[in-house]
């Protein structure tokens, strides 16, 4: 309509900042944004910063980089409780190295803090020789096909109108194949890949075509959607393209759930091993059912059958609940699994952090280790505790308290932010406390005096709430 056309029109000067992230606009000069450049969702509602919400978010996105290549290059996970919780996904290109997919995620949970600075819902596919994908939502999205909002890219120049009808002919069947392969759950070059992966439904060919020479596509679908989810977001990518920008030739399309680019040229590096396509041989013809009629004849059913049926169907029915059980305690143990990992840190990000464990940021030690001040790679200050190697905790011991520590939130409470459990180090990240313990002015000849007894009257109700959280109320209970 002409509405929408003007529309894109004014909204491309504004958009340019945001389009200047993707990998699409720096490989191609010819791509152009439209107006549909829409990265943070603000109809899903707004968060204030620094509020829990706030902090969930940057920490889950401050471990998601090390979670992402430790699961094969694809992680799904969430941290915070009730309202303040934060459902993110982090996705890389099939193949793509750790540090670069590293460096991508990090690169697009950094863009997404600065960009949206208090949407509870945002996503950005970013990238330039491997691409990734990163997500963060206040409501659990896994499972589900999610189209909007999306962000389309265009080649200004067109396909010549002489040229058009039989360039859509092959260019449509190219893409009907590419969309089944992309959509069958299994890479076709990777016969070994996992189901669970960044490879799960991923596609990318190039095909010869009249007069333009070869096409190039790339198609990418979330793991955690189903086949046809993922087939129905990439048609429907193609459909909106065939509507709305007919015979341009190029156009990116981006969905929380999907990927689509076409173009007239190889792009970013990912065709280099590609091959052309043959057309597919032409498909068998449908089978004819067999109409031949059967000659009814009357028999009699024997006690031995009727018996034979029942234990088939006794033995079925213990087969699907035995099936059943498995399959809530499986999954039931990928929550745990996935509960545990959203709190991990790795080792090298809490070095980084603490300058290697320098002196300088050291805030005190106790009988169970050394306490260090902190900033993760989002700005957050943090309190490292390193325990004592003497200790004799076990390390399952160790990961599962401290999991279970991190379900305490309580305003009086000191908040458990994650743990770090690599060779013999056993390491607690809490949130940094700039008042340092109390301890530090009752026995202090000079800070006492700032404790004057209504404040330390205020302090003994606060100690009371959280001790009746912890004994009362707290999940540990």
């Amino acid at each position: 309509p002409t509405s929408e056309q003007s529309k894109k029109k004014k909204k491309m000067g504004k958009k340019s900042s945001v389009s200047v992230l993707c990998f699409f606009i720096i490989s191609v000069s010819a791509i152009s944004v439209s107006a549909q450049d829409q990265t943070c969702n603000a109809t899903d509602g707004m968060f204030k910063p620094n509020s829990s919400y706030d902090n969930n978010r940057r920490l889950v996105l401050s471990t998601l980089p090390s979670n992402v290549t430790a699961h094969d290059g694809y992680f799904n996970g969430s941290t915070g409780l009730g309202p303040d919780r934060v459902y993110a996904m982090g996705m890389c290109a099939p193949g793509a190295k750790p540090d670069a997919c590293t460096s991508c995620i990090n690169g697009a949970a950094r863009n997404l803090l600065q960009i949206c600075l208090n949407q509870t819902n945002a996503f950005l596919w970013l990238g330039e020789e491997i691409h990734c994908l990163v997500r963060y939502s206040n409501r659990s999205f896994s499972g589900l096909l999610v189209l909007k909002p999306y962000q389309v890219y265009f080649n200004y120049m067109d396909i010549e109108k002489n040229d058009r009808k039989e360039f859509d002919s092959a260019w449509d069947g190219f893409m009907a194949r590419t969309i089944t392969r992309a959509s069958s759950s299994v890479r076709n070059n990777s016969s070994n890949s996992s189901l669970s992966s960044s490879s799960k439904y991923y596609a990318k060919d190039v095909a010869p075509v009249p007069v333009y020479g070869d096409i190039s596509v790339l198609m990418h679908c979330t793991p955690d959607v189903s086949s046809q989810d993922c087939k129905l977001c990439l048609e429907s990518s193609v459909d909106y393209y065939k509507r709305w920008y007919p015979g341009k030739r190029g156009v990116i399309i981006l969905r929380p759930s999907c990927f689509f680019r076409w173009e007239l040229y190889r792009f970013s590096g990912a065709f280099d091993s590609a091959t052309n396509v043959t057309s597919p041989p032409p498909s068998p013809p449908s089978s004819v059912t067999n109409q031949t009629n059967t000659t009814k004849k009357d028999k009699r059913i024997s006690g031995g059958i009727v018996a034979a049926i029942v234990i088939v169907i006794v033995v079925a029915i213990i087969l699907i609940a035995l099936g059943i059980i498995i399959f809530k305690r499986r999954k039931q143990n990928k929550a745990n699994t996935l509960q545990t990992e959203s709190v991990k840190f790795d080792l090298k990000t809490i070095e980084v952090a603490t300058s290697n464990f320098a002196e300088s940021n050291k805030l005190g030690e106790g009988g169970f280790g050394d306490v260090y001040k902190g900033v993760l790679p989002d700005g957050t200050e943090v309190a490292v505790k390193r325990l004592s190697k003497t200790s004799g905790q076990g390390a399952e011991e160790f990961k599962n308290e401290a999991v279970l520590v991190t379900k305490l939130q309580h305003r009086n409470l000191v908040r458990l932010l994650g743990f770090c459990l690599e060779g013999e180090e056993k390491i607690l990240v809490y949130e940094f406390v700039p008042n340092k313990s109390l301890d530090y002015f009752l026995f202090d000849p000079v800070k006492q005096g700032e404790l004057d007894w209504t404040r330390r009257y205020n302090i003994i109700k606060g100690i009371a709430r959280g001790l009746l959280y912890l004994h009362q109320d707290s999940r540990l209970t």
